[in-house]
């Protein structure tokens, strides 16, 4: 068998170093991924069990203030309906009238059509 040249052979080890560096992040992103469905999963089942009324209502007004900002797509904010509440228009956390952009002009209202 023919000796491969040492650019060849960085070669190889580079494409085996992008290869694992690939792999690492799937697992990265699997890991993270599992670890946000396992925290949602603990606090929809504490909304659910609400063993602890007190707290069940902090955490749900805390979801309610929290979420319509967080939350950027319609679609997202559908499955957080009952949640927080209607998704018609969404919750600016700069002025509670939600009439100031963050550049100081006036927000324009949405054209319902």
């Amino acid at each position: 068998m023919a000796r491969r040249t040492i650019e060849e052979r960085l070669a190889h080890l580079e494409a085996q170093k992008k290869s694992l560096q690939a792999r690492r992040g799937k697992q990265e992103r699997t890991r993270d991924t599992r670890r946000k469905v396992l925290l949602g999963a603990l606090v929809l089942q504490r909304l659910e069990a609400g063993h602890d009324p007190a707290f069940t209502k902090r955490l749900a007004d805390w979801l309610r203030r929290e979420l319509p900002p967080f939350l950027t797509r319609d679609a997202d904010r559908a499955l957080f309906a009952d949640l927080i509440g209607s998704t018609a228009e969404p919750q600016s956390t700069d002025d509670p009238a939600g009439q100031t952009e963050a550049d100081g002009s006036e927000a324009r209202p949405q054209d319902a059509a």
